[in-house]
This record gives C-alpha cells, structure tokens and sequence, in this order.
C-alpha cells in the first residue's frame, strides 16, 4: 500500500480526511499514524510538503515526530491526548495550556510560516500531561507574514476566551517582536476565569 515501509506492522484504517486517508500502525514497539494520499483529492504533494515542514519543526519542538516519508506518505509517532476544544470544556485553568500553544504559534511565526488551521484549531491540537502536540501540517507554506499568533488569538476572542483589543493585534501584526507577543500574553492572562 503506497509503498509503506515494510518495517510498519499491525496497519488498521483510522478515518479519511479531504486530502489524506489515515491508519495506524506499529513501528519498534511504538504507535504510528501513517497518512497516505487521498485518491480522491486533487491537491499536489501535500503528502511531500508535510514531512518538509515536520522536519524542520521537529528540531523545535512542534508537530509529532517524524518517522519516514514518501511520496505519497508519511509516518509520525502516534498523537495521543484530549483535543483542545474539548480540554477546554473541562478545565477552568486553562491558561498555561493557551500559553503553549500561543507558544508554539511564535515558534511558527518566527520560522515564517504559516500553517492555517489557526482559527478554527478543532481537530489539530491534542494535550497530553500538561504537553500540547500539534497535527496536520501539510497546507503550510512559507511567508514573511505569518499569522499564527493572530489567527489563534482570532479563535480566543470568538470563544471569549480573550478581550478584543485592536491596538496589542495590530502592534504585533505589525512588529512580530518578542515584547508585542508579551503584550498579547498579558492581555489574556488578565482574564478572570484562566487561573495559573
């Protein structure tokens, strides 16, 4: 099947997205996802550019880890963990989480690049013991204007999670510098329900 390594044992079919079918499997003992081209979709590499992006964000800390890769596949550690809409729900101390993952969103804008999903993160952000993981990296591109930051600060916002204030956005869209990003943490951290 696409080519998958032979080392990859136990593959069983998890779901099927726009652009991607997905399995598990096991790899040396460990849970895998393996993605594999969508034979239905007609987007180009996505596949390919997926584990261009995994490589380079690994050695920061974002996104799973990354096994193997092919044309039309790619392999990363097994995601486990609460998705974050519904972590939410649960937990009235949510501020540390928000922080991480506002965290890894810096981490995004400072390599120049934008990943999309931002503004509506329902099925692309997993916590695990107190740990975040993000998925589904294969619509990024690189830019000299990110807007992860923003477009998840556009998410807080919409659920009230964060006060509108144009002028700490603005600033920051405008000077991606580290004091702006403070600014934006400050601004939520002020919120009465988040807790430490």
């Amino acid at each position: 099947m696409h080519n998958i390594p032979k080392t990859i044992k136990n593959v069983k079919y998890l779901a099927k997205g726009k652009r991607s079918l997905v399995y598990t499997g096991q790899y040396k003992k460990k849970k895998v996802t393996i993605k594999v081209k969508n034979p239905d979709s007609k987007a180009i590499q996505r596949m390919q550019n997926e584990a261009k992006f995994l490589k380079i964000l690994n050695k920061y800390g974002v996104g799973p880890k990354l096994i193997s890769s092919g044309k039309n596949y790619l392999i990363y550690e097994f995601v486990e963990g609460v998705l974050f809409v519904d972590y939410l729900e649960k937990n009235k101390k949510v501020f540390p989480i928000i922080k991480k993952i506002l965290d890894q969103c810096r981490i995004l804008d400072k390599l120049k690049i934008n990943k999309l999903e931002f503004t509506r993160p329902k099925k692309h952000i997993f916590i695990k013991d107190k740990k975040i993981v993000m998925i589904d990296f294969e619509r990024c591109y690189k830019t000299n204007n990110p807007k992860n930051v923003t477009q998840f600060c556009q998410f807080l916002i919409k659920n009230k999670l964060m006060k509108k204030n144009i002028k700490v956005l603005k600033n920051y869209k405008a000077k991606q510098t580290e004091k702006n990003f403070k600014e934006i943490l400050k601004l939520i951290k002020k919120e009465k329900n988040y807790g430490e």
